[in-house]
């Protein structure tokens, strides 16, 4: 009830549009079809009407040539009647097929293609008198009664103008020779179609935006189509956040490749790992290469074993680059000195290992801000409460 009752005044969104346009539902005007068939038909006739004249006068010539032979073969008279028959016929899908390439062009010009079998589907709906009833008395079909009237009364009177002004000459016809007589008939119906001509092509120029204006009106929207729209495009956020977090483990779980890639790992001591790779002459800071939680985080620290890779517990550090450094950028400036620090200290332990130093003492465990360790906030948030 609170849906009806709202006021569709927001315009079509453009999936809305297109939902209708699927099904078939596009601004068509019915006057520039009338336009296209009579306007075609019209030049069709003209210019395809001397042909076909020639053309059946000469088999009529032939029709009305009579010798013995013909009178006593009768089958040549059935030969005379099928050539009759093949060239009206001829002349018959011509016209046909201009008239429809010109509708099919009219239609295109006012809507667009449109490949729907829904407009032909049986909506049996269509059966209740009832529902028929309504949809008799809306604005398109006042519109549409209002459009008809006109054009049938300035038709008639263009009609009845023309017939009264040339009532004369046509009656003077009767007394011209057939072949003065035939071309003057030809220029009046021309002159007569072309005047009727004349008013459906003014229909037409103000029914083609009227039905685009018209379409739009049947297509407008509610707030609540609207809201209702967006939060089926968007989805539902819950099943969004599970999908980030699939992609996420999906992107994680890929990154295991560049692990023998990295410089060393940190762990948290098994809940989190974080493999860290820093090359000074490619990258501006180091980069998270890959990280893993629980069971991947046990599986990257294996892989950085068997690889001879340094894998140091640093608690507070591996939970803050887990949560706020991307895989393959730069991680957070505000981290720079902290991992520069466990960076200095691999290069020492790489160096002894080498023997080109002593050993380094104790791993260190560099300063992180507290607002970027997830625990960290876990707890200030359990204090506030």
């Amino acid at each position: 009830m609170e849906q009806s009752s709202q006021d569709r005044n927001l315009p079509a969104s453009e999936r809305k549009l297109e939902k209708a346009r699927k099904d078939g539902q596009v601004s068509r005007s019915r006057d520039l079809g009338h336009l296209a068939v009579l306007g075609t038909g019209a030049l069709s006739l003209m210019a395809l009407g001397p042909v076909m004249f020639d053309r059946l006068r000469v088999l009529l010539q032939q029709q009305l040539s009579f010798d013995v032979q013909t009178v006593n073969d009768p089958t040549v008279m059935l030969n005379r009647l099928q050539d009759m028959a093949a060239a009206a016929l001829v002349g018959c899908v011509i016209f046909a097929a201009i008239t429809t390439v010109a509708v099919l062009i009219s239609s295109v010009a006012a809507g667009g293609w449109v490949t729907s079998l829904k407009p032909i589907t049986p909506d049996f709906s269509r059966l209740n008198p009832l529902t028929g009833l309504g949809r008799m008395f809306t604005k398109e079909k006042f519109t549409e009664v209002l459009k008809m009237s006109f054009i049938a009364a300035a038709l008639i009177a263009l009609g009845s103008t023309y017939l009264s002004s040339t009532m004369h000459s046509l009656a003077m016809l009767v007394l011209q020779p057939s072949r003065a007589a035939l071309p003057m008939l030809t220029e009046w119906l021309s002159s007569g179609m072309a005047l009727l001509l004349v008013v459906i092509l003014l229909v037409a120029m103000v029914d083609v935006p009227l039905q685009g204006f018209l379409h739009k009106s049947r297509m407008k929207m509610s707030h609540q189509e609207m809201k209702q729209e967006h939060k089926e495009s968007d989805g539902n956020p819950q099943m969004k956040g599970k999908l980030r977090q699939r992609q996420r483990e999906i992107s994680q779980g890929n990154s295991i490749g560049a692990v023998p890639k990295a410089d060393f790992v940190l762990m948290n001591p098994t809940h989190f790992a974080v493999a860290i790779r820093y090359d000074d002459k490619t990258m501006r800071a180091p980069q998270v290469v890959s990280k893993g939680a629980d069971l991947l985080a046990m599986k990257i620290r294996d892989i950085a074993k068997s690889h001879s890779i340094p894998v140091l517990q640093s608690p507070m550090l591996a939970r803050a680059l887990y949560a706020n450094a991307e895989l393959d950028q730069d991680i957070p400036a505000s981290l720079y000195t902290a991992v520069a620090q466990v960076l200095a200290y691999i290069y020492r332990l790489k160096a002894a290992l080498r023997g080109d130093g002593p050993m380094p003492g104790e791993a260190p465990q560099p300063f992180v801000p507290p607002e970027l360790d997830p625990q960290s906030k876990v707890v200030a948030n359990a204090s506030a409460a």
